[in-house]
C-alpha cells in the first residue's frame, strides 16, 4: 500500500479521537466542577535512510542526519486542565466550591463489590438518609459518600437544625435538639501534585492509574491537605464551581481537528489517483 496512504489512515483514527474528546468538553459546558481534557500527540515509528555521501556536507548541517519518514500521529496520553471555573453563587448551604485549582474534594464509590477513594470538584452536596435511623449521609449529587480524612463516609445523627462548611473545609451539622453537641468532621480535601495523571472514571469524578506500573507511590500523585494546611483552602460555602470549558477555544479546536482530518482525507484520494494513474500505464 502506498505509504502515504498508511500515514493518513493511522493519523485520521487518532484525530477522530481527539474530535470525540473535544465534544465531551463542549458536553459537559455547564456540568458542576469539571475539568476539560486535552489531547495529547506523538509521533509514531519512523524510518530513517542515511543517504549523505559527501561527509564534509554532514558536519556542515544543523539538522539532523538522514530523511525520515514517519507513520503518522497517535494520541499519547489525555491531560486534565485544572485551571479553576468561575465560581457561582447558589445561596444554598450544602454547596461548597474549592477554590485553590489542585484541590479535590474525596468521596468513597463502590465498585464491584469494594469501596474506593475517588476524587472530584463538584460541591454540590446532599444530606440521604442511611439504613439506621435518625442517620444522614453527606453524598455527591451521585449520591456517593463524602470521605472525612480518614476516608470514612460522614454521617451524622439528626435531624438537624443546620449545617456550615467553614474556611477549612470543617462540616458542622447541628441538631435540634440543644442538649446534643454539635457534630463536626473534617472534610477529606488533597492536593493534586501530578494531575496529568489523573484518569477521568466517569460522573465527573478521578481515580489514579497503576501507580504500580509508573514506579510511584500515592504520596507522589495527591497529597493529603490536613493540619496547618487547611487554612488556605479557603473553601466557599453556598457556591459552586462552573466548568471551565471555554466554548469558543472548544469551537477552534473543533475546526482545526476538523481540517486536519479533511486534509488526510484528502491525502488519502490523490494517493490513490496517483495509483490509478500509474496501473493505468501502457507501455
Amino acid at each position: 500500500m502506498n505509504r502515504s496512504m498508511i500515514n493518513a489512515s493511522n493519523t485520521m483514527t487518532q484525530l477522530q479521537q481527539q474530535l470525540d474528546l473535544i465534544s465531551h468538553n463542549m458536553s459537559n459546558v455547564n456540568t458542576t466542577g469539571y475539568k476539560r481534557q486535552e489531547a495529547n500527540f506523538s509521533e509514531l515509528l519512523y524510518q530513517q535512510f542515511n543517504n549523505q555521501p559527501n561527509e564534509q556536507e554532514e558536519m556542515s548541517r544543523n539538522t539532523p542526519f538522514g530523511i525520515r519518514q514517519g507513520s503518522g500521529a497517535k494520541l499519547a496520553h489525555t491531560s486534565i486542565q485544572v485551571v479553576p471555573g468561575a465560581l457561582k453563587q447558589t445561596g444554598r448551604v450544602l454547596d461548597a466550591a474549592l477554590t485553590q485549582d489542585n484541590h479535590f474534594f474525596k468521596v468513597v464509590v463502590n465498585e464491584n463489590g469494594q469501596q474506593a477513594v475517588r476524587y472530584t470538584r463538584d460541591g454540590s452536596f446532599q444530606l440521604t438518609p442511611t439504613n439506621n435511623a435518625n442517620e444522614w449521609m453527606l453524598a455527591d449529587s451521585q449520591g456517593n459518600a463524602v470521605a472525612d480524612s480518614n476516608n470514612a463516609p460522614i454521617v451524622v445523627r439528626g435531624p438537624v437544625k443546620e449545617v456550615r462548611i467553614d474556611a477549612n473545609g470543617n462540616f458542622t451539622a447541628v441538631p435540634e435538639s440543644d442538649a446534643l453537641a454539635a457534630q463536626t468532621f473534617e472534610m477529606g480535601i488533597v492536593e493534586v501534585k501530578r494531575p496529568h495523571l489523573l484518569q477521568g472514571k466517569g460522573n465527573n469524578l478521578f481515580g489514579l492509574p497503576n501507580l504500580n506500573a509508573l514506579n510511584l507511590a500515592v504520596q507522589d500523585v495527591v497529597e493529603e491537605v490536613d493540619g496547618a494546611d487547611r487554612a488556605g483552602l479557603n473553601i466557599r460555602q453556598g457556591a459552586l464551581e462552573e466548568s471551565n470549558v471555554d466554548m469558543a477555544s472548544e469551537m477552534t479546536e473543533l475546526m482545526i481537528a476538523q481540517k486536519s482530518y479533511q486534509f488526510n482525507s484528502k491525502s488519502i484520494s490523490v494517493a490513490d489517483q496517483m495509483m490509478g494513474l500509474v496501473n493505468g500505464l501502457r507501455s
